[in-house]
């Protein structure tokens, strides 16, 4: 599993982009979408949701369960990626590149992120 340096990573197994103009991408990670298995359906919050570090805010469903996406910051949502929801199966062929999940404003400073080493480290567990 080789997770991108520059992003940072929850425990929930989220990546988070830095931020460019206050706004951060999120995805899920490798990890994760492999533990998954086929992705078949993806639940994103609204365009102009708030979203609270560590709580749901939409869902991932695939050929084997269906596992709720986690914000890894607090902050408003100013965009979704429309691709992934009209071909899921992005979340696992690209989950650093095409299938990123949504965009978020941060609000105050994100606290509990690891580095790709530390989340590598996790992920292994």
């Amino acid at each position: 599993m080789d997770n991108p340096q520059q992003l940072r990573y929850s425990k929930e197994h989220e990546w988070l982009s830095d931020a460019e103009g206050g706004v951060s991408t999120v995805g899920i990670t490798e990890h994760a979408a492999n533990a998954l298995g086929d992705v078949v359906f993806v639940q994103l919050p609204e365009v102009g949701a708030t979203v609270t570090a560590g709580e749901s805010c939409g869902e991932l469903e695939s050929t084997k369960s269906v596992s709720d996406l986690y914000s890894p910051v607090d902050g408003e949502i100013t965009e979704v990626n429309e691709d992934v929801v009209a071909d899921p199966s992005l979340v696992n062929s690209a989950p650093f590149e095409g299938g990123w999940l949504f965009k978020v404003k941060i609000s105050g400073e994100p606290e509990d992120l690891l580095t790709a080493d530390e989340y590598t480290a996790f992920a292994a567990g």
